[in-house]
């Protein structure tokens, strides 16, 4: 009898550490694209933004068959602004900050 209730106690040890079998979990939705951190935000943008904006990843589209979303154009206009050396810093306003960047822009 008490071997019996060690081989069983022996049993449940084993059986208790085991490791279970990790499976990789099946990604719902989009594949994932980024490379890095990233927060999901809400930003309010006037109809006109958006129309442009569905207006530029049309037209990128129809020329070269990129499909570039609305958040794409948004970081890599972000990410170009920081990249630059412009110093926006003593900038006050939306209007003075658009100002500027037209004037870069238009050199």
């Amino acid at each position: 009898m008490l071997a019996t209730t060690f081989a069983k106690m022996k049993w449940m040890a084993t059986r208790t550490t085991r490791r279970p079998v990790v499976r990789p979990r099946a990604t719902r939705g989009r594949p994932r694209t980024h490379r890095e951190a990233w927060t999901k935000v809400s930003v309010v943008m006037f109809e006109r933004q958006v129309l442009e904006l569905d207006h530029l990843t049309a037209t990128i589209r129809s020329k070269t068959g990129a499909n570039l979303t609305r958040a794409e154009i948004i970081r890599a206009l972000l990410d170009a602004l920081t990249e630059s050396r412009l110093d926006a810093t003593s900038i006050t306003s939306g209007a003075q900050l658009k100002r500027i960047v037209s004037q870069k822009l238009s050199i």
